[in-house]
Parts: structure tokens; sequence; C-alpha cells
């Protein structure tokens, strides 16, 4: 798996979920029951990971939806 986005926004992580979904890339994200732990503060950001082989095409769908900046470095 390989992390391509972190972020504490909720309604961005829904719209990449939606975006990963229609291009049927597989995703996880991680951190989300952090909030029992922070308060629901939205401290802790959540990571959105793919499988390494559809790590290409998630980022290319990603850039195509004006969401670059929120790319994770390799």
């Amino acid at each position: 798996m390989e992390e391509i986005v972190r972020t504490n926004d909720l309604v961005l992580i829904s719209y990449i979920e939606a975006l990963l979904d229609q291009a049927g890339v597989t995703h996880l994200v991680l951190d989300t029951h952090m909030s029992v732990l922070e308060g629901s503060l939205g401290i802790i950001p959540r990571r959105i990971l793919v499988d390494s082989d559809q790590a290409g095409l998630a980022r290319m769908r990603l850039r195509e939806a004006g969401l670059a900046k929120e790319l994770r470095e390799t």
C-alpha cells in the first residue's frame, strides 16, 4: 500500500474516496477512529492509501480532478 493523501478535511476525503471508487482503485482510509482519542478535534490527519500497483492511476485521477496539491510525495 502507498500513501497518496494525508488530510484533516473530511469533505476532501469523501471526494477522493468517490473519485477512487469511480476509477476502480482499491483504497483504505487510516486513522478514522483516532477521533475517539483526540476528542473529535480533527488534529490527527487521516491517510488515504492505495495498492502500490494502482498508485499511478490514483495519482492521475486526483490530478485530473485538480487535487495535485493534496498528493503526498513518493
